[in-house]
C-alpha cells in the first residue's frame, strides 16, 4: 500500500531508501466502505488523504439539496478540504467513498513534521499544489468556454478508465448538467459514430 504512495512521489521527486523509511512513519492507514464518509461538511478536516486503492468524491450540497461534485479521487490522488485542513475552519465539502477504498492519512501535525524531516517532501507537495491550481484553472475555463458535450468529451478523453467507474449521475453533477442532459449527449455521440 505504501508502495503506491512511493511510486506517486517518485514521479515528481527522487527518494532515498532512508527517505522512504522516514516517510512511512508519518502515515496512518484507513479503510472506507462504499458510501462511508471520510469528512462531512461542518467538521474540521484533520487529514490530507492519499488514495492507494478505490474511488472517492468531494462535493457539497446546496440549500436546495442538490449535490455539486468538486473532485473525484482514485488511486494516486490526494484529497482533503484544503482550506479546513490548513486553517482549522469547518469544512465546506463532504468526502465519501464511491468504492471500497484504502487510504493513507497524514495529519496536519505529521504533515509539518514530514516536510521538516524529509525536505524533498516540501518540494513534492509544492509540485502537487501547483498542478492542482493549473487543473482547477483549466476546469474553470472549460466550464466557462465549453459546451456540456465538449466538457464530457474532455473528461472522457482524459480519464477513459475512471469514467467507467463513476455513476452517470455523479459525472453529470461534476459537469454541472442534469443526468438527462448527459444521457442525451451520450446518445447523440453514439448516433454520430
Amino acid at each position: 500500500m505504501i508502495n503506491v504512495l512511493f511510486s506517486h512521489i517518485e514521479e515528481k521527486v527522487s527518494l532515498s531508501a532512508n527517505d522512504k523509511l522516514l516517510i512511512e512513519k508519518f502515515f496512518s492507514y484507513r479503510k472506507l466502505r462504499r458510501k462511508q464518509y471520510l469528512l462531512q461538511e461542518g467538521e474540521i478536516c484533520k487529514n490530507l488523504v492519499f488514495v492507494s486503492k478505490g474511488l472517492l468524491r468531494t462535493y457539497n450540497i446546496d440549500e436546495k439539496g442538490i449535490e455539486h461534485m468538486s473532485i473525484f479521487g482514485w488511486e494516486g490522488w490526494w484529497l482533503s478540504d484544503f482550506n479546513s485542513f490548513l486553517s482549522g475552519e469547518p469544512a465546506v465539502f463532504n468526502i465519501d467513498a464511491i468504492e471500497e477504498s484504502e487510504l493513507l492519512m497524514l495529519s496536519r501535525k505529521d504533515y509539518e513534521a514530514l516536510t521538516l524531516a524529509v525536505p524533498i517532501m516540501d518540494r513534492y507537495f509544492r509540485i502537487l499544489y501547483q498542478n492542482s491550481l493549473v487543473t482547477k484553472e483549466r476546469r474553470l475555463m472549460s466550464t466557462i468556454t465549453h459546451s456540456a458535450e465538449e466538457r464530457y468529451l474532455e473528461l472522457s478523453a482524459s480519464n477513459p478508465k475512471i469514467i467507467e467507474r463513476i455513476p452517470q449521475n455523479l459525472i453529470a453533477s461534476y459537469l454541472g448538467i442534469a443526468p438527462e442532459t448527459l444521457s442525451r449527449i451520450k446518445k447523440n455521440l453514439l448516433s454520430r459514430r
